[in-house]
Protein backbone atom coordinates (compact mmCIF):
# COMPACT_ATOMS: atom_id res chain seq x y z
CA UNK A 1 0.00 0.00 0.00
CA UNK A 2 1.25 3.53 -0.87
CA UNK A 3 1.09 5.01 2.61
CA UNK A 4 1.89 8.59 1.50
CA UNK A 5 -0.98 8.57 -1.05
CA UNK A 6 -3.37 7.31 1.60
CA UNK A 7 -2.35 10.16 3.91
CA UNK A 8 -2.71 12.79 1.18
CA UNK A 9 -6.07 11.37 0.16
CA UNK A 10 -7.26 11.74 3.73
CA UNK A 11 -5.92 15.31 3.90
CA UNK A 12 -7.73 16.22 0.65
CA UNK A 13 -10.97 14.74 2.00
CA UNK A 14 -10.59 16.60 5.30
CA UNK A 15 -9.81 19.88 3.54
CA UNK A 16 -12.93 19.52 1.36
CA UNK A 17 -15.02 18.87 4.45
CA UNK A 18 -13.61 22.07 5.97
CA UNK A 19 -14.41 24.14 2.86
CA UNK A 20 -17.36 25.86 4.47
CA UNK A 21 -15.30 27.11 7.42
CA UNK A 22 -12.41 28.29 5.23
CA UNK A 23 -14.58 29.86 2.53
CA UNK A 24 -15.41 32.87 4.70
CA UNK A 25 -12.01 34.36 3.83
CA UNK A 26 -9.53 34.29 0.96
CA UNK A 27 -7.36 31.21 1.33
CA UNK A 28 -3.78 30.78 0.16
CA UNK A 29 -2.09 27.36 0.03
CA UNK A 30 1.61 27.85 0.77
CA UNK A 31 3.80 25.10 -0.71
CA UNK A 32 6.69 25.77 1.70
CA UNK A 33 7.10 27.33 5.13
CA UNK A 34 5.23 30.45 6.20
CA UNK A 35 7.42 32.94 8.09
CA UNK A 36 5.74 35.50 10.35
CA UNK A 37 7.95 38.58 10.63
CA UNK A 38 10.30 40.30 8.17
CA UNK A 39 12.90 41.49 10.63
CA UNK A 40 16.50 40.25 10.52
CA UNK A 41 15.44 36.85 11.93
CA UNK A 42 12.73 36.29 9.34
CA UNK A 43 15.03 37.39 6.52
CA UNK A 44 17.75 35.02 7.74
CA UNK A 45 15.32 32.09 7.84
CA UNK A 46 14.02 32.85 4.33
CA UNK A 47 17.55 33.15 2.91
CA UNK A 48 18.75 29.89 4.48
CA UNK A 49 15.67 28.09 3.16
CA UNK A 50 16.15 29.50 -0.34
CA UNK A 51 19.78 28.36 -0.30
CA UNK A 52 18.45 24.85 0.37
CA UNK A 53 15.97 25.12 -2.51
CA UNK A 54 12.93 25.54 -0.24
CA UNK A 55 10.56 28.42 -1.08
CA UNK A 56 8.84 30.38 1.68
CA UNK A 57 6.29 33.14 2.19
CA UNK A 58 7.07 35.97 4.62
CA UNK A 59 4.25 37.95 6.26
CA UNK A 60 4.99 41.37 7.78
CA UNK A 61 2.53 43.59 9.64
CA UNK A 62 4.39 46.78 8.74
CA UNK A 63 5.08 48.29 5.32
CA UNK A 64 8.82 47.54 5.27
CA UNK A 65 11.41 45.00 6.32
CA UNK A 66 13.10 45.42 9.72
CA UNK A 67 10.35 47.77 10.91
CA UNK A 68 11.80 47.97 14.43
CA UNK A 69 15.04 49.37 13.00
CA UNK A 70 13.42 51.57 10.38
CA UNK A 71 10.50 52.98 12.34
CA UNK A 72 11.19 52.61 16.06
CA UNK A 73 14.84 53.42 16.76
CA UNK A 74 16.64 56.68 17.54
CA UNK A 75 18.82 58.39 14.96
CA UNK A 76 22.20 58.02 16.68
CA UNK A 77 21.86 54.25 17.09
CA UNK A 78 24.75 52.05 16.01
CA UNK A 79 25.27 48.34 16.39
CA UNK A 80 26.60 47.77 19.89
CA UNK A 81 28.61 44.75 18.78
CA UNK A 82 31.23 44.58 15.99
CA UNK A 83 29.74 43.89 12.58
CA UNK A 84 31.21 40.39 12.29
CA UNK A 85 28.96 39.29 15.18
CA UNK A 86 25.85 40.81 13.58
CA UNK A 87 26.03 39.36 10.07
CA UNK A 88 23.16 37.29 8.76
CA UNK A 89 23.93 33.89 7.19
CA UNK A 90 25.42 33.72 3.70
CA UNK A 91 26.24 37.43 3.32
CA UNK A 92 28.86 39.60 5.03
CA UNK A 93 28.74 43.33 5.65
CA UNK A 94 30.51 45.46 3.03
CA UNK A 95 34.21 45.83 3.86
CA UNK A 96 33.96 49.61 3.83
CA UNK A 97 31.42 49.61 6.69
CA UNK A 98 32.89 50.66 10.06
CA UNK A 99 33.31 48.21 12.92
CA UNK A 100 30.07 49.46 14.46
CA UNK A 101 27.71 50.25 11.54
CA UNK A 102 25.19 53.06 11.88
CA UNK A 103 21.45 52.51 11.92
CA UNK A 104 21.13 53.46 8.25
CA UNK A 105 24.06 51.28 7.22
CA UNK A 106 22.47 48.29 8.94
CA UNK A 107 19.16 49.00 7.20
CA UNK A 108 20.99 49.26 3.86
CA UNK A 109 22.63 45.90 4.58
CA UNK A 110 19.25 44.28 5.29
CA UNK A 111 17.71 45.79 2.13
CA UNK A 112 20.62 44.43 0.08
CA UNK A 113 20.24 41.06 1.83
CA UNK A 114 16.55 40.83 0.91
CA UNK A 115 17.34 41.80 -2.68
CA UNK A 116 20.17 39.29 -3.03
CA UNK A 117 17.98 36.38 -1.91
CA UNK A 118 14.87 37.73 -3.65
CA UNK A 119 12.89 37.89 -0.41
CA UNK A 120 9.64 39.71 -1.10
CA UNK A 121 7.48 39.81 2.04
CA UNK A 122 3.74 40.31 1.91
CA UNK A 123 3.50 43.64 3.74
CA UNK A 124 0.71 45.13 5.85
CA UNK A 125 -0.46 41.68 6.93
CA UNK A 126 -1.13 41.41 10.66
CA UNK A 127 -1.44 37.82 11.83
CA UNK A 128 -4.39 37.55 14.19
CA UNK A 129 -4.47 33.80 14.69
CA UNK A 130 -2.35 30.76 13.90
CA UNK A 131 -3.48 27.29 14.84
CA UNK A 132 -2.58 23.75 13.84
CA UNK A 133 -5.54 21.89 12.35
CA UNK A 134 -5.21 18.29 13.46
CA UNK A 135 -7.73 17.05 10.89
CA UNK A 136 -5.81 18.64 8.01
CA UNK A 137 -2.28 18.19 9.29
CA UNK A 138 -1.57 21.82 8.35
CA UNK A 139 -1.27 25.20 10.03
CA UNK A 140 -4.05 27.70 9.39
CA UNK A 141 -2.86 31.28 9.74
CA UNK A 142 -5.36 34.15 9.55
CA UNK A 143 -4.12 37.66 8.74
CA UNK A 144 -5.80 41.00 8.02
CA UNK A 145 -4.58 43.87 5.88
CA UNK A 146 -5.09 47.63 6.27
CA UNK A 147 -8.60 47.43 4.83
CA UNK A 148 -9.51 44.61 7.23
CA UNK A 149 -9.63 42.06 4.42
CA UNK A 150 -8.93 38.59 5.81
CA UNK A 151 -6.62 36.02 4.28
CA UNK A 152 -6.10 32.51 5.56
CA UNK A 153 -2.78 30.83 4.77
CA UNK A 154 -2.60 27.04 4.89
CA UNK A 155 0.94 25.72 5.35
CA UNK A 156 2.84 22.64 6.42
CA UNK A 157 5.51 24.56 8.35
CA UNK A 158 5.17 27.73 10.43
CA UNK A 159 8.21 29.79 11.44
CA UNK A 160 7.66 32.38 14.18
CA UNK A 161 10.08 35.26 13.55
CA UNK A 162 8.30 38.11 15.35
CA UNK A 163 11.11 38.15 17.91
CA UNK A 164 11.59 39.22 21.51
CA UNK A 165 11.03 42.90 20.67
CA UNK A 166 7.61 42.90 19.02
CA UNK A 167 5.74 45.21 21.43
CA UNK A 168 6.90 48.12 23.57
CA UNK A 169 6.67 47.58 27.33
CA UNK A 170 4.74 50.49 28.85
CA UNK A 171 4.94 50.52 32.65
CA UNK A 172 2.08 51.93 34.68
CA UNK A 173 3.16 54.72 37.01
CA UNK A 174 0.57 56.25 39.30
CA UNK A 175 -0.50 59.69 38.14
CA UNK A 176 0.60 59.41 34.51
CA UNK A 177 -2.59 61.14 33.39
CA UNK A 178 -1.80 64.08 35.70
CA UNK A 179 1.76 64.69 34.55
CA UNK A 180 0.90 67.05 31.71
CA UNK A 181 4.26 66.79 29.93
CA UNK A 182 5.31 64.42 27.16
CA UNK A 183 5.60 60.74 28.09
CA UNK A 184 7.04 58.64 25.26
CA UNK A 185 8.57 55.21 24.84
CA UNK A 186 11.99 55.01 23.21
CA UNK A 187 10.23 53.42 20.21
CA UNK A 188 8.90 56.95 19.51
CA UNK A 189 12.14 58.78 20.34
CA UNK A 190 14.26 59.93 17.42
CA UNK A 191 16.56 62.70 18.65
CA UNK A 192 17.20 64.96 21.61
CA UNK A 193 16.62 67.96 19.38
CA UNK A 194 12.99 68.24 20.54
CA UNK A 195 14.10 68.36 24.18
CA UNK A 196 16.67 71.17 24.08
CA UNK A 197 16.84 72.98 27.40
CA UNK A 198 14.23 70.69 28.96
CA UNK A 199 14.42 68.55 32.08
CA UNK A 200 13.93 64.95 30.97
CA UNK A 201 13.58 61.83 33.09
CA UNK A 202 14.69 58.62 31.37
CA UNK A 203 13.25 55.48 32.97
CA UNK A 204 15.43 52.43 32.40
CA UNK A 205 19.20 51.99 32.45
CA UNK A 206 19.84 49.45 29.71
CA UNK A 207 21.79 50.22 26.55
CA UNK A 208 18.90 52.26 25.10
CA UNK A 209 18.31 54.29 28.27
CA UNK A 210 22.00 55.06 28.64
CA UNK A 211 22.39 56.07 25.01
CA UNK A 212 19.24 58.23 25.01
CA UNK A 213 20.64 60.09 28.03
CA UNK A 214 23.87 60.72 26.15
CA UNK A 215 21.94 61.93 23.11
CA UNK A 216 19.92 64.30 25.29
CA UNK A 217 23.13 65.72 26.76
CA UNK A 218 24.52 66.26 23.28
CA UNK A 219 21.39 68.29 22.44
CA UNK A 220 21.69 70.48 25.56
CA UNK A 221 18.85 68.85 27.46
CA UNK A 222 19.09 68.09 31.18
CA UNK A 223 18.52 64.34 31.63
CA UNK A 224 18.12 62.26 34.76
CA UNK A 225 18.25 58.48 34.70
CA UNK A 226 16.08 56.15 36.79
CA UNK A 227 18.12 53.13 37.89
CA UNK A 228 15.71 50.61 39.40
CA UNK A 229 18.03 47.61 39.54
CA UNK A 230 21.66 46.56 39.51
CA UNK A 231 23.48 46.84 36.20
CA UNK A 232 26.81 45.81 34.69
CA UNK A 233 28.50 48.63 32.78
CA UNK A 234 31.44 47.51 30.63
CA UNK A 235 33.63 49.50 28.24
CA UNK A 236 32.78 48.84 24.61
CA UNK A 237 36.45 48.13 23.91
CA UNK A 238 39.09 46.42 26.07
CA UNK A 239 42.78 46.08 25.33
CA UNK A 240 42.28 47.26 21.77
CA UNK A 241 39.55 44.73 21.03
CA UNK A 242 35.76 44.77 21.35
CA UNK A 243 34.69 43.59 24.79
CA UNK A 244 32.29 41.09 23.25
CA UNK A 245 34.90 39.68 20.86
CA UNK A 246 37.46 39.43 23.64
CA UNK A 247 34.94 37.63 25.84
CA UNK A 248 34.12 35.10 23.13
CA UNK A 249 37.84 34.41 22.59
CA UNK A 250 38.55 33.97 26.30
CA UNK A 251 35.61 31.59 26.70
CA UNK A 252 37.38 29.17 24.37
CA UNK A 253 40.12 28.71 26.96
CA UNK A 254 38.70 29.69 30.35
CA UNK A 255 35.56 28.94 32.38
CA UNK A 256 32.86 31.62 32.37
CA UNK A 257 33.47 32.70 35.98
CA UNK A 258 37.12 33.42 35.32
CA UNK A 259 36.25 35.41 32.19
CA UNK A 260 33.69 37.36 34.21
CA UNK A 261 36.30 38.10 36.85
CA UNK A 262 38.72 39.34 34.19
CA UNK A 263 36.05 41.58 32.62
CA UNK A 264 35.16 43.13 35.97
CA UNK A 265 38.80 43.81 36.90
CA UNK A 266 39.51 45.50 33.57
CA UNK A 267 36.23 47.44 33.81
CA UNK A 268 37.14 48.67 37.29
CA UNK A 269 40.55 49.82 36.02
CA UNK A 270 39.03 51.61 33.02
CA UNK A 271 35.75 52.93 34.44
CA UNK A 272 36.29 52.99 38.18
CA UNK A 273 33.81 51.85 40.82
CA UNK A 274 30.42 52.41 39.18
CA UNK A 275 28.64 51.92 42.52
CA UNK A 276 29.99 55.34 43.60
CA UNK A 277 27.74 56.90 40.97
CA UNK A 278 24.59 54.92 41.76
CA UNK A 279 25.23 52.00 39.39
CA UNK A 280 25.55 48.95 41.65
CA UNK A 281 26.70 45.78 39.97
CA UNK A 282 24.76 42.47 40.18
CA UNK A 283 26.11 39.65 42.30
CA UNK A 284 26.55 37.43 39.22
CA UNK A 285 29.16 38.33 36.61
CA UNK A 286 28.04 39.86 33.29
CA UNK A 287 28.38 36.70 31.19
CA UNK A 288 26.86 34.40 33.79
CA UNK A 289 23.93 36.79 34.27
CA UNK A 290 23.39 37.02 30.51
CA UNK A 291 23.51 33.25 30.19
CA UNK A 292 20.98 32.66 33.00
CA UNK A 293 18.53 35.54 32.54
CA UNK A 294 19.24 37.08 29.16
CA UNK A 295 19.98 40.45 30.78
CA UNK A 296 22.54 42.22 28.61
CA UNK A 297 25.35 44.29 30.16
CA UNK A 298 25.56 47.94 29.14
CA UNK A 299 28.42 48.67 26.76
CA UNK A 300 29.43 52.23 27.54
CA UNK A 301 29.73 54.62 24.60
CA UNK A 302 30.34 57.76 26.65
CA UNK A 303 27.37 57.96 29.01
CA UNK A 304 29.34 57.08 32.13
CA UNK A 305 31.59 60.12 31.72
CA UNK A 306 28.45 62.31 31.69
CA UNK A 307 27.22 60.61 34.85
CA UNK A 308 30.57 61.19 36.57
CA UNK A 309 30.55 64.87 35.56
CA UNK A 310 27.03 65.36 36.88
CA UNK A 311 25.51 66.12 33.48
CA UNK A 312 23.31 63.06 33.96
CA UNK A 313 21.75 62.56 37.40
CA UNK A 314 20.92 59.14 38.82
CA UNK A 315 17.48 58.70 40.43
CA UNK A 316 15.69 55.83 42.21
CA UNK A 317 12.37 54.38 41.01
CA UNK A 318 9.47 56.75 40.43
CA UNK A 319 6.60 56.30 42.87
CA UNK A 320 4.06 58.81 41.62
CA UNK A 321 3.61 61.52 39.01
CA UNK A 322 1.92 64.86 39.49
CA UNK A 323 1.77 67.95 37.29
CA UNK A 324 5.29 68.12 35.81
CA UNK A 325 6.54 66.55 39.05
CA UNK A 326 7.96 63.11 39.84
CA UNK A 327 7.92 61.74 43.38
CA UNK A 328 10.57 59.04 43.88
CA UNK A 329 10.41 56.08 46.27
CA UNK A 330 12.84 57.81 48.64
CA UNK A 331 10.39 60.70 49.06
CA UNK A 332 12.33 63.18 46.93
CA UNK A 333 10.36 65.27 44.42
CA UNK A 334 11.69 66.89 41.23
CA UNK A 335 10.20 68.80 38.33
CA UNK A 336 10.48 67.48 34.77
CA UNK A 337 9.21 68.60 31.40
CA UNK A 338 9.14 65.14 29.81
CA UNK A 339 9.58 61.44 30.56
CA UNK A 340 11.13 58.89 28.20
CA UNK A 341 10.42 55.24 28.93
CA UNK A 342 13.43 53.09 28.03
CA UNK A 343 11.60 50.08 29.38
CA UNK A 344 12.24 47.68 26.54
CA UNK A 345 10.09 45.34 24.50
CA UNK A 346 8.33 42.00 24.79
CA UNK A 347 7.13 39.14 22.60
CA UNK A 348 3.56 39.24 21.29
CA UNK A 349 3.38 35.55 20.36
CA UNK A 350 0.70 34.57 22.94
CA UNK A 351 -1.73 37.08 21.40
CA UNK A 352 -1.91 35.24 18.07
CA UNK A 353 -0.29 31.78 18.23
CA UNK A 354 -2.74 29.25 19.66
CA UNK A 355 -0.10 26.87 20.96
CA UNK A 356 1.10 26.45 24.51
CA UNK A 357 3.63 23.61 24.31
CA UNK A 358 6.57 25.35 22.63
CA UNK A 359 5.91 28.93 23.72
CA UNK A 360 5.25 30.17 27.23
CA UNK A 361 1.99 32.04 27.67
CA UNK A 362 3.64 34.19 30.33
CA UNK A 363 6.43 35.83 28.35
CA UNK A 364 5.89 34.59 24.79
CA UNK A 365 9.32 32.94 24.62
CA UNK A 366 10.21 29.30 23.91
CA UNK A 367 10.00 27.20 27.06
CA UNK A 368 13.17 25.28 26.23
CA UNK A 369 16.36 27.28 26.80
CA UNK A 370 18.97 28.00 24.16
CA UNK A 371 20.08 26.18 22.07
CA UNK A 372 16.99 23.93 22.05
CA UNK A 373 14.16 26.43 21.66
CA UNK A 374 14.11 26.63 17.86
CA UNK A 375 11.92 23.59 17.13
CA UNK A 376 8.46 22.63 18.33
CA UNK A 377 5.89 20.07 17.24
CA UNK A 378 3.82 19.74 14.06
CA UNK A 379 6.19 21.79 11.91
CA UNK A 380 6.44 24.78 14.27
CA UNK A 381 9.74 26.68 14.52
CA UNK A 382 11.08 29.80 16.24
CA UNK A 383 13.89 32.10 15.11
CA UNK A 384 15.22 35.10 17.00
CA UNK A 385 14.15 34.17 20.53
CA UNK A 386 17.54 33.15 21.93
CA UNK A 387 18.31 36.39 23.88
CA UNK A 388 21.62 36.26 22.04
CA UNK A 389 20.96 38.85 19.36
CA UNK A 390 21.63 38.37 15.67
CA UNK A 391 24.24 35.70 16.33
CA UNK A 392 21.61 33.49 17.96
CA UNK A 393 19.07 34.25 15.21
CA UNK A 394 21.55 33.15 12.55
CA UNK A 395 22.16 29.87 14.37
CA UNK A 396 18.40 29.26 14.56
CA UNK A 397 17.89 30.05 10.88
CA UNK A 398 20.54 27.56 9.78
CA UNK A 399 19.13 24.77 11.97
CA UNK A 400 15.58 25.39 10.75
CA UNK A 401 16.60 25.32 7.08
CA UNK A 402 18.42 22.01 7.47
CA UNK A 403 15.48 20.46 9.32
CA UNK A 404 12.80 21.63 6.88
CA UNK A 405 14.91 20.66 3.86
CA UNK A 406 14.82 17.03 5.00
CA UNK A 407 11.04 17.09 5.28
CA UNK A 408 10.67 19.06 2.05
CA UNK A 409 12.53 16.48 -0.03
CA UNK A 410 10.38 13.68 1.36
CA UNK A 411 7.02 15.43 1.15
CA UNK A 412 7.18 17.95 -1.72
CA UNK A 413 6.79 15.42 -4.52
CA UNK A 414 3.58 14.13 -2.89
CA UNK A 415 2.12 17.37 -1.54
CA UNK A 416 2.62 19.82 -4.40
CA UNK A 417 0.84 17.89 -7.19
CA UNK A 418 -2.10 17.28 -4.84
CA UNK A 419 -2.14 20.88 -3.63
CA UNK A 420 -1.94 22.39 -7.14
CA UNK A 421 -4.72 20.10 -8.44
CA UNK A 422 -6.92 20.74 -5.42
CA UNK A 423 -6.50 24.53 -5.48
CA UNK A 424 -7.23 24.78 -9.20
CA UNK A 425 -10.57 23.07 -8.62
CA UNK A 426 -11.64 25.09 -5.59
CA UNK A 427 -12.19 28.81 -6.00
CA UNK A 428 -11.82 29.49 -2.29
CA UNK A 429 -8.18 28.45 -2.29
CA UNK A 430 -5.39 30.29 -4.13
CA UNK A 431 -2.30 28.20 -4.81
CA UNK A 432 0.86 30.19 -4.18
CA UNK A 433 3.49 28.50 -6.36
CA UNK A 434 6.70 30.36 -5.58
Amino acid sequence: MDYSREIEGKRAHDLRSNEKTIKSSRCVCVPGPLIVGAGPSGLAAAACLKEKGVPSVVLERSNCIASLWQLKTYDRLRLHLPKQFCELPLMSFPEEFPTYPTKQQFIDYLEAYAKRFDIRPVFNQTVERAEFDQSLGFWRVKSVNLTKEETEYVCRWLIVATGENAEAVMPEIEGMEEFGGRIVHTSSYRSGDLFRGKRVLVVGCGNSGMEVCLDLCNHNARPSLVVRDTVHVLPQQMLGRSTFGLSMWLLKWLPMRLVDRFLLIVSWLMLGDTARFGLDRPRLGPLELKNLSGKTPVLDVGTLAKIKSGDIKICPSAKRLRHHTVEFINGRKENFDAIILATGYKSNVPSWLKERVMFSEKDGLPRRPFPHGWKGECGLYAVGFTKRGLLGASMDAKRIAVDIERCWKLEAKHLKPWRSHFCRNNDFCLSLDI
